[in-house]
């Protein structure tokens, strides 16, 4: 997860900012109901820019399509369509809610991720792009294993790493596993929708207790925010996100300590180890990895902004 550190804002809780919000984003009262699409987009830009709210265009557009029920490509066919005084409402409810920083994920209700689209709420992290690496370096060393099968995925959240293996290995059985059973229910929803329930095996644990036997692989994306810089996140981030999936100890790799602690036992012989990790952990990470796994081959994988991203043991034959 790339996370910005920036002190989180005060929600506008008051009346007086209601109302300022309202007038914000609400279309002027003489053009209700005689909108375009096109125009109540670019209304709908302009009141996030204004807001400072980055990547406006794609976010107004995405809520704007959910509103109408529409793809891209269909929106951009009725960009000139009228919008109906009730569309109209309903999309400037959906820009109030983003204006209180409430991500676009959980106003719309999925995210998609590494092709597949999934349910997303607040029971769960939102999915990043840059964990689709922890799935590229899976894959990748799945198929220099043919043989290796099972796979596990720690603290799962909404399934996504879990379900993306699933989808793309399809003789392996991944057992997912996390320590909130809330988070559990969002994976089953999204194990059904994506039709890989009978190959992913939800279970409530605590990291590795969640494994009757040990596993050919290990993944897993695990809270990394140092502590004392919860409270300093984008409030994006820190009034929405569940904070037990991002907050990480004091040194943000306290988690990652205790998987790796106990991970040499849960592994078959010649098996590995997925970890994401944040920016600046490379080296710690990787000292600690050696340190747990003095025989094994520990490296580190960079995003493709250049942050070493995904710590990897690979352990060798017996």
């Amino acid at each position: 997860m790339t996370l910005r550190s920036t002190r989180a804002l005060p929600l506008p809780d008051s009346p007086a900012d209601q109302e300022s919000l309202s007038g914000r984003c609400s279309p002027p009262k003489h053009a209700a109901g005689s909108l375009s699409v096109e125009e109540i987009l670019r209304l709908g830009t302009q009141t996030l820019v204004t807001a400072g709210i980055e990547d406006t265009g794609l976010e107004a557009e995405v809520l704007l399509r959910h509103v109408l029920g529409l793809d891209r490509a269909h929106l951009f066919l009725a960009l000139s369509d009228t919008l109906t005084a009730e569309k109209c409402a309903a999309f400037t409810a959906l820009l109030q809610r983003r204006l209180r920083h409430e991500p676009v994920a959980y106003i719309v209700g999925h995210r998609e991720f590494y092709g597949a689209d999934l349910a997303i709420d607040q029971r769960v992290l939102i999915p990043r792009p840059e964990t689709e690496l922890l799935v590229e370096c899976a894959l990748e060393w799945a198929s220099r294993h043919p043989q290796a099968h099972r796979i596990a995925d720690i603290g799962t959240g909404s399934g996504a790493i879990a379900i993306a293996l699933a989808l793309n290995l399809p003789e392996a059985t991944v057992l997912a596993g996390d320590i909130s059973a809330e988070a559990l229910e969002v994976a089953r929803v999204n194990c059904l929708g994506q039709g890989v329930a009978e190959r992913v095996m939800l279970v409530h644990g605590d990291l590795l207790a969640c494994l009757a036997e040990p596993v050919d692989l290990i993944v897993a994306n695990l809270p990394y925010i140092e502590t004392s810089q919860m409270d300093f996140l984008s409030p994006d981030i820190c009034c929405f996100e569940p904070a037990v999936a991002l907050d990480g100890g004091e040194d943000g790799l306290e988690v990652v300590r205790r998987l790796l602690s106990s991970a040499l036992s849960a592994l078959k012989s010649g098996g590995a180890l997925l970890l994401e990790i944040g920016q600046g952990q490379g080296d710690k990470a990787l000292r600690m990895a050696s340190n747990f796994f003095p025989q094994a081959e520990v490296s580190l994988a960079p995003d493709m902004a250049g942050i070493m991203r995904v710590l990897r043991i690979e352990t060798s034959e017996s």
